[in-house]
């Protein structure tokens, strides 16, 4: 029996999940993660049996995401996390230890990609972004360490962006902060081998927040230069935050998972 090949595949056309219990027993704590990604991502491991600290500098916004897990039977609290303080980064940690004993997964999610070419922007411009996206890192990684260790399989997955392996004029800032994302990753991996596992998943363009004003135009243009026909959903990127966290990717670490929809190896322009 022949059977018809649709000319593209979009979020629909999914296997069905075969790993719904991958987190079970485990704890996840998740930054930026009242919409988009990071709320998608704590979805998906709530399905598969974490418990989620779902936080985010949008105290109202976690709030909600974990009420959401919760109406679905999942298990999942909330905590308002500006990931940019060192000082709150302790207590976040700490939250997460007194709510299960134990920490498995760390989502760092967190990131701003406003434009802004060199001779534009000025110093607050700069070390905002690298701030957000890559200090926070540092933070996190910091105060965690000692319960990712403890875990027994403890891994970090921090979301990147294509940004770090191709150029688009215009985000040097944004560029910087994730490249180096990518770099710290590879670092962490190395320093850390047997305790802890690193990885980045690297998003391209993303159904977030980021693209609600976009032009039509334009968001037609992006989807024609990538392969596979239409942005990413953050449902996309949290399959692969959930497959690098999970016992599945035990032997992967240091790497940088490119989830783009083919873009980055693309020659359409």
């Amino acid at each position: 029996m022949s059977r018809t090949i649709p000319d593209r595949l979009d979020g629909r056309d999914r296997l069905p999940d075969r790993h719904a219990s991958r987190f079970t027993g485990r704890t996840a704590l998740l930054t930026a993660a009242a919409s988009g990604i990071g709320a998608a991502t704590a979805r998906r491991l709530a399905d598969e049996g974490a418990s989620v600290l779902v936080t985010d500098v949008d105290a109202g916004g976690a709030a909600k995401v974990a009420d959401e897990v919760r109406s679905k039977g999942g298990r999942a609290r909330h905590l308002g996390l500006d990931v940019t303080d060192s000082e709150a980064w302790p207590e976040a940690v700490r939250m997460a230890e007194e709510w299960t004993g134990r920490l498995d997964l760390l989502h760092l999610n967190a990131g701003r990609n406003l434009p802004g070419a060199i001779h534009e922007i000025d110093d607050t411009f700069w070390h905002d972004h690298l701030r957000l996206a890559l200090d926070s890192v540092f933070y996190g990684v910091r105060a965690a360490v000692p319960l990712l260790t403890a875990s027994g399989a403890g891994a970090v997955v921090v979301t990147g962006s294509v940004h770090a392996v191709l150029g688009f004029s215009g985000f040097p800032a944004y560029a910087a902060a994730k490249g180096g994302v990518s770099a710290l990753v590879r670092q962490l991996a190395v320093e850390y081998a047997g305790r802890i596992r690193f990885n980045a998943v690297v998003p391209g363009a993303v159904e977030t927040g980021l693209w609600t004003d976009a032009p039509d135009e334009y968001r037609a243009q992006t989807a024609a230069r990538t392969p596979v026909g239409r942005l990413g959903e953050p449902e996309d990127i949290a399959a692969a935050v959930a497959f690098l966290g999970s016992d599945d990717a035990s032997f992967i670490t240091g790497q940088n998972l490119v989830v783009d929809g083919g873009r980055s190896i693309s020659s359409q322009e």
